[in-house]
C-alpha cells in the first residue's frame, strides 16, 4: 500500500518544490545527475564482469585481509558500494566465495566508500570540475556509438564520471544560491539530542536516495555553503552509513541463505560502527582535529575534516570487528537457517546470481547438485534403504538381505515436489540468463548443466516404474524372484554409493576412469542377471512372465545408472588434460571390457 502511494506523493512534492524555488530545482538536478552518473558507472563496470572481475574476486578473497583490500579498492574505483555489495551477495549466494570473504569485502567497501567524500571535499568543491566534465561527456558518447561491448563499457564509465562531476557542480551552485534566501543552519541542534536527530535525518535521506555517496554529496555541499554546522554534518555522515545498509537488505530479500546472512552481517557491522561513533563522538572528533593538523589540513577546513571523520570511524569499525569475523560467520550460519516448504525451493537460483556469467554458471551448477541430492534421497528410499545406510560403510548386501518391509513412498508425489519443480526452476533460470549478455564459455556450460538436470529427472522417472514391481516382488516368498530383486537393489545402491563418494571427493585426472569403471560394472551386472534369468527359464525355475518383469526392471536400472553417470560427469567438471583424454574409454572399449570381464562368470 505504501509503495502504491509513495511515487505520486514524491512527484507532487517535487513539482511543488520546483514551482516554489529555482534554487531547489538546481540542487535536485545536481542530485539527479550525480545518481545517474553512478548508474552509468555501474553499467560500465558490469560490461567487464564477463570473467575478469570474477577471476580477481576468487583470487583476492582467500584471506580476510585480501577481502578487505578488495572491497576497499573495488569501491574506490567504482565509486559504488551498492554495486560491490550486490555483486558480493551474488557470489556468496552461488557459493563462489565464503561468507567470511563476503563479510570482509563488505567491511572493506565501507572504507572504500569514504574516498568519495575525499574526492568531493578535496577536489569537487574547490575546482571547476564542470569544465572537465564536458570533454569527458563528449568522449563518452563517441565510445557509446560503437557496438562493441568493451567500447560501450568504456563509454558508460566516461559518461558516469562526467555526470558525477556535473552533479557536484550543480549542487554546489544550488546550495550557494539557496544560502542567500534561506538558512538551514538556523535549525541546527547541538548536544546528544542533536546528534541523534541528525543521525536519523542522514539515515532517512540515504534510505530515500538509495545512495550514501549522494547523501555525502548533499552533506558536504550543504556544509560548504554554511547550511549545516560541522557538528551536525558529522551526525549526518553517521546516519548516511546506517542508511547504506538498506540497499543490500533489499537486494537480499529474494536471495538465498548466503545473501541473507551477508546482509545481516552488513547491518550488524554498520550498526555497531554507528553506536561506537555516537558514543565516542567527542573522542573521535578530537582525534580528527589532531590527525588533520598532522596532515596539514587547516583548522577551519571542515570539508576535509568531515571526510577524515567519515574515514576514521569506518576504519575503527573494521579494526573492532575484524577479529570476530570467524565467530560472526559461525553465528550467522547457526541462527539464519532455511525453513523447508512443501514444494522444493531452489537454494541458489536467486536474482543476484544473474549479475554476471560466472555467477549464473556457479548458481546453476550448485542447483543441479541440489537436484542430484534430492534424487539420491528419492532413489535410496525407492530401494527401501536409508540414505545414511548408503552413505556409510555398512554392507549393502546385509542391509538388503534383512529388509523387513518395502518403504511405502509415493514416488509420483515426491517426483513432483522434489524433482520436477526444481528442474523447472533450473530451466527457467537458464532461459532468463540467456536473455542477458553472456560469454560463449558460459553459454556452453549452461547447456551441459541443463542436460545434467534432464538426466537426473530421467533417472528418477525410471524409479517410478521400478518401484511398482519392487513393492510387489521385492519381498516375494519365491526365493528365486526375491534374490533377483535383491541383486537389482544391491547393484543400484552400490552405484549410488560410488557416485556419492566421487561427488564428495576431490576431482583429478582419474575421475573419469572411476566413472568408466562404474559403467563397466553396471553392464557386467546386467549381463550376469540376464544370463541367470535365461538359465532359470530354461530349467523352469521361474515363470516367464515374472522373468520378463525382472528384465524390464533391470533395463530401468540400466537407464537410471547411465543417466546418473552422465549427470555426475558434468557436475564433476572433469579436467580436460591430455592425460585425461588419453585414459578416457569410448563406448566400444567399454563394451569390450564389459564382455571380457563377464566371460569368467559365464
Amino acid at each position: 500500500m505504501l509503495k502504491k502511494f509513495s511515487l505520486p506523493l514524491v512527484l507532487v512534492f517535487l513539482a511543488y518544490a520546483f514551482w516554489e524555488s529555482s534554487d531547489f530545482t538546481e540542487i535536485a538536478a545536481g542530485i539527479a545527475l550525480f545518481m545517474f552518473g553512478m548508474l552509468c558507472l555501474e553499467d560500465g563496470f558490469k560490461a567487464f564482469t564477463g570473467g575478469t572481475l570474477e577471476t580477481i574476486l576468487r583470487k583476492s578473497t582467500d584471506k580476510l585481509w585480501k577481502s578487505l583490500a578488495f572491497g576497499m579498492t573495488s569501491t574506490t574505483l567504482m565509486q559504488s558500494s551498492s554495486l560491490v555489495s550486490l555483486i558480493t551477495v551474488s557470489f556468496v549466494s552461488s557459493e563462489m566465495i565464503t561468507l567470511a570473504a563476503g563479510i570482509g569485502i563488505i567491511m572493506g567497501a565501507n572504507i572504500g566508500t569514504t574516498t568519495g567524500a575525499w574526492l568531493i571535499a578535496g577536489l569537487g568543491l574547490k575546482v571547476d570540475i564542470a569544465a572537465y566534465a564536458m570533454p569527458v561527456l563528449v568522449f563518452g558518447m563517441v565510445f557509446m556509438m560503437y557496438k562493441s561491448k568493451t567500447h560501450r563499457g568504456i563509454g558508460y564509465l566516461m559518461l558516469g564520471f562526467a555526470f558525477l562531476f556535473l552533479g557536484i557542480h550543480f549542487m554546489k551552485e544550488g546550495f550557494e544560491s539557496f544560502q542567500q534566501s534561506f538558512d538551514l543552519s538556523e535549525y541546527g541542534m547541538t548536544g546528544f539530542v542533536g546528534l541523534l536527530v541528525f543521525t536519523l535525518i542522514g539515515m532517512a535521506v540515504t534510505v530515500i536516495m538509495q545512495s550514501s555517496h549522494a547523501t555525502l554529496l548533499i552533506i558536504i555541499t550543504a556544509l560548504s555553503a554554511g547550511q549545516v554546522s560541522y557538528e551536525n554534518a558529522l551526525a549526518l555522515a553517521i546516519g548516511a552509513n546506517l542508511g547504506s545498509t538498506v540497499t543490500i537488505v533489499l537486494g537480499s530479500i529474494a536471495s538465498n541463505l548466503g545473501g541473507k546472512r551477508l546482509a545481516a552481517s552488513h547491518v550488524l557491522f554498520n550498526v555497531i560502527t554507528a553506536v561506537v561513533a555516537i558514543t565516542f563522538i567527542g573522542q573521535i572528533a578530537w582525534t580528527v582535529d589532531h590527525l588533520a593538523a598532522m596532515l596539514g589540513i587547516r583548522d577551519d577546513d571542515f570539508l576535509l575534516k568531515l571526510a577524515l571523520f567519515h574515514t576514521l570511524f569506518n576504519v575503527i569499525g573494521v579494526i573492532l570487528l575484524t577479529p570476530f569475523v570467524p565467530k560472526l560467520e559461525t553465528a550467522l550460519i547457526q541462527y539464519i537457517q532455511f525453513k523447508p516448504k512443501g514444494i522444493e525451493q531452489p537454494l541458489y537460483l536467486v536474482p543476484q546470481a544473474l549479475e554476471t556469467p560466472a555467477t549464473v554458471v556457479s548458481a546453476v551448477k550448485m542447483e543441479v547438485r541440489h537436484l542430484f541430492d534430492n534424487a539420491y534421497g528419492l532413489l535410496a528410499h525407492g530401494l527401501s534403504l536409508k540414505r545414511s545406510t548408503i552413505d556409510s560403510n555398512e554392507s549393502l548386501t546385509e542391509a538388503v538381505k534383512y529388509t523387513r518391509r518395502i518403504f511405502p513412498i509415493d514416488v509420483e508425489d515426491l517426483y513432483e515436489e522434489k524433482i520436477k519443480s526444481l528442474h523447472n526452476e533450473i530451466v527457467t533460470f537458464i532461459a532468463d540468463a540467456q536473455q542477458r549478455e553472456s560469454t560463449q564459455a558460459a553459454t556452453e556450460q549452461l547447456y551441459v548443466l541443463r542436460q545434467a538436470s534432464r538426466d537426473i529427472v530421467e533417472a528418477v522417472k525410471g524409479m517410478k516404474h521400478l518401484h511398482t514391481n519392487l513393492a510387489q516382488y521385492g519381498l516375494s516368498s519365491h526365493m528365486a524372484v526375491r534374490e533377483r530383486y535383491d541383486q537389482i537393489r544391491i547393484h543400484l545402491a552400490e552405484i549410488l554409493r560410488e557416485l556419492r563418494q566421487l561427488l564428495n571427493g576431490e576431482v583429478d585426472d582419474l575421475t573419469h576412469l572411476s566413472l568408466d569403471a562404474i559403467r563397466v560394472s553396471s553392464q557386467k551386472a546386467r549381463k550376469k542377471l540376464i544370463d541367470e534369468l535365461d538359465e532359470m527359464i530354461r530349467h523352469r525355475r521361474i515363470n516367464a512372465s515374472i522373468a520378463t518383469s525382472i528384465m524390464n526392471d533391470e533395463a530401468y536400472v540400466t537407464d537410471i545408472v547411465n543417466n546418473l553417470i552422465d549427470a555426475c560427469s558434468i557436475l564433476l567438471n572433469e579436467p580436460k588434460t591430455d592425460a585425461a583424454d588419453a585414459l578416457h574409454l569410448d563406448e566400444k572399449e567399454l563394451a569390450e571390457i564389459s564382455k571380457e570381464k563377464s566371460l569368467p562368470d559365464a
